[in-house]
């Protein structure tokens, strides 16, 4: 049986609720360990089945197991946690001294080792310590995180910026050196073409800062009472002239008011989301199609749709739109504008506010976009 995959949360060692999963099938053993960790919220299981039932539906901060139990003993314990979640901090109780045990665990991944019988202060000090080195491992690995995303993002900034630069720099060269005459008909050929460099160069400025302010700059969560049909009708006033300057019909139909309650969350990102999904209905539409945005409530839902007649998205596309840095160029042109990074973040602030973005596309058939949120959002 396969444990649900799960995340595990930032954590403190000054957290106060932290939550500790003691396996054994001792009862007593069971008893005296939840006696001695004061401050933790204790579960407890009997055997490494029970473990497993419970994995399913609780996130833990230590999982402390004993090694020979009826059924699922704690080393095929210990494995089956950390292939479904290897951050899992897991130590072992053993009255065994076998080096065979000891480097089994060690193979399957096991943070540290209690010898039985148990040394009560050694216990507690041995979890503590456990904690330390999963806190640390997480900061080591937020730090790499942050160096791949800020390599990797200066590289497609190096690559976007480069073909509108160097088209905008050889035309200028050209009517330095008199190479060009302005009366020749190919002449405002060019210059059509410069300036739409010169556009294609400017909204990627515009993206970069945007992104630079919500993303790259991490600033805390700022939740706050905010009228959700408020905030898109400003972000389709934003971007109503994009759509206009390529001919597209833009249709906005809000049930008023909407939602009748104010939403408490970040302004920021959840501006972010819709942002991303409207632009994204503008770009990837050709001249002369449509975009329409529509919200609705229910009972226990908000639901906004953006829906263009676009180019649409080919199923194997459709999987991986939500990636990091993945745009859509069915041209090939390498120039398709934005850095690849609207859909990614869009999907990770909504689910944030416990919500979800869905996508339902075909090529030459458009996209059909939805964010839905609970009716009660609070972050």
């Amino acid at each position: 049986m396969e444990l649900a995959q799960r995340t595990q949360p930032a954590m403190t060692l000054n957290q106060t609720g932290r939550s500790l999963l003691i396996v054994d099938d001792e009862p007593i053993i069971r008893d005296l360990c939840a006696r001695a960790l004061k401050g933790f919220r204790v579960l407890q299981a009997n055997d490494g089945q029970e473990a497993t039932d419970l994995l399913k539906k609780e996130v833990v901060d230590v999982v402390l197991t004993d090694v020979m139990m009826p059924r699922l003993n704690g080393l095929d314990l210990l494995s089956q946690i950390k292939e479904e979640t290897p951050d899992q901090t897991v130590i072992l109780m053993t009255g065994y001294s076998e080096k065979e045990v000891i480097l089994q665990a060690l193979k399957a991944g096991a943070d540290d080792f209690i010898s039985k019988p148990l040394n009560l202060l050694q216990l507690r000090t041995t979890i503590d310590k456990a904690l330390e080195k999963r806190e640390l491992r997480r900061q080591l690995s937020e730090l790499r995180q942050a160096d791949r995303l800020k390599s990797d993002f200066l590289g497609l900034i190096s690559h976007k910026l480069k073909t509108p630069a160097t088209a905008i720099s050889l035309f200028i060269q050209n009517i330095a050196g008199d190479s060009v005459n302005p009366q020749d008909a190919s002449f405002k050929e060019m210059l059509s073409m410069v300036l739409a460099e010169s556009r294609h160069l400017e909204h990627l400025i515009q993206d970069l800062l945007y992104f630079s302010q919500v993303i790259l700059d991490k600033k805390p969560l700022d939740p706050q009472p905010l009228e959700f049909g408020k905030i898109i009708r400003q972000i389709c006033d934003d971007l109503q002239q994009a759509a206009l300057d390529k001919n597209q019909g833009f249709r906005v139909n809000l049930e008023l008011p909407f939602p009748p309650q104010p939403l408490i969350a970040d302004r920021n990102r959840i501006s972010f989301a819709v942002h991303a999904l409207i632009d994204n209905a503008i770009k990837f539409t050709p001249a002369g199609g449509s975009i329409e945005i529509e919200g609705s409530c229910t009972a226990t839902s908000i639901r906004l749709i953006v829906r263009d007649t676009g180019i649409g998205i080919p199923a194997p596309e459709l999987k991986k739109v939500f990636a990091k840095f993945y745009q859509i160029d069915p041209a090939n042109t390498g120039q398709i504008r934005g850095f690849g990074l609207g859909l990614f973040y869009a999907r990770e602030f909504i689910r944030a506010l416990g919500g979800e973005i869905s996508l339902e596309s075909a090529p030459s058939l458009g996209t059909l976009a939805t964010i839905e949120l609970p009716r009660s959002v609070t972050v």
